[in-house]
């Protein structure tokens, strides 16, 4: 199956065309937002239909018919070959920091990105914890330089900084329980480190009460809230397909607020709005566009201040 663009809100940046990248598909359910995954139920229907890298069926308990985790080195130097600016979701059937990927080939993938510098590449897992001990080991990102190298390229990536620039790292949060996300996502080096609260399924953040500012949930209880602090984007949205889980328009509200008090948190004067940027996909339904996209009477589709114009490479 090609990669041949994607309508994903949240690719479609200025100046960039949107697009998905699979140089490994298949994966397991982790957590809650897995329980309707639709790259499961879409990797079932390109099996049906023959499509040859959905023909492994993955664990049926955690995963399913043609889900299983492969690797694709043929799809690793794709990108290299875009000349026009895009910007590009990572394994959008998979998560690049599955416990069954080796170490090597997620260096591999990354020396690609690093080669193919005018493209912005969007990583999102639900396995912080392997994303961070990678990418603060000096070990993979000599690794990463040297594969980089091999394609002719000067990898930006450093010993000091450890990061590249053109490299988004995000984390899947669903609910309360998974906020830790947030924390292993904060000691993992990136350049724009951003949440995607899809699909939402309860309550993230405490709402300050009117009369002594004080936080407090709405359902009266206890647990750990959201910590936007060095987070660079928020991405929001509610679950689509027939058996979508409703989202309640409190939780999407509180996390806007919660955006705009980190904003003034960071600058009281209100001159710097970098970040957390808020991007409020879909409300969700029966199909993705069922519930459209406007809150408050608006469309919320804010980038990170880090964002820098397009730049096309000649042919």
């Amino acid at each position: 199956m090609a990669d041949h663009g994607t309508a994903i809100e949240w690719t479609q940046a200025p100046g960039y065309k949107g697009e998905t990248w699979n140089p490994v598909t298949g994966c397991d359910r982790v957590s809650p937002g897995c329980a309707h995954c639709y790259a499961l139920e879409l990797a079932g229907r390109l099996k049906g239909m023959g499509q040859k890298r959905y023909q492994r069926d993955g664990d049926p308990k955690t995963s399913g018919p043609g889900f299983g985790l492969t690797l694709h080195p043929d799809k690793l130097e794709e990108p290299l070959r875009w000349r026009k600016p895009r910007m590009v979701f990572v394994n959008s059937m998979s998560d690049l920091f599955h416990e069954e990927i080796p170490d090597g080939y997620i260096a591999e993938v990354f020396g690609v990105m690093a080669a193919a510098e005018r493209h912005v590449f969007q990583v999102l897992t639900k396995r912080p914890r392997r994303m961070r001990a990678l990418l603060n080991s000096e070990d993979f990102w000599e690794t990463v330089t040297a594969l980089c190298l091999t394609h002719g390229e000067v990898c930006p990536a450093t010993r000091s900084a450890l990061f590249l620039p053109n490299v988004w790292l995000g984390v899947t949060i669903e609910n309360r329980r998974f906020v830790h996300r947030a924390d292993l996502l904060r000691e993992t080096p990136a350049p724009v480190r951003f949440i995607s609260a899809e699909p939402l399924l309860g309550p993230l953040v405490p709402t300050p009460s009117p009369l002594s500012g004080t936080p407090k949930w709405r359902d009266g209880s206890m647990a750990t809230g959201l910590n936007l602090s060095g987070i660079d984007w928020l991405i929001v949205g509610g679950e689509s397909g027939p058996k979508h889980r409703r989202i309640d328009p409190h939780w999407v509200w509180d996390l806007r607020d919660a955006c705009l008090r980190e904003n003034l948190r960071r600058d009281p004067d209100g001159l710097d709005a970098s970040s957390p940027a808020f991007f409020f996909k879909q409300w969700g339904g029966r199909t993705p566009k069922a519930g459209g996209r406007e809150l408050d009477g608006r469309t919320w589709d804010e980038w990170p201040a880090v964002l820098a114009p397009a730049k096309e490479v000649a042919a």
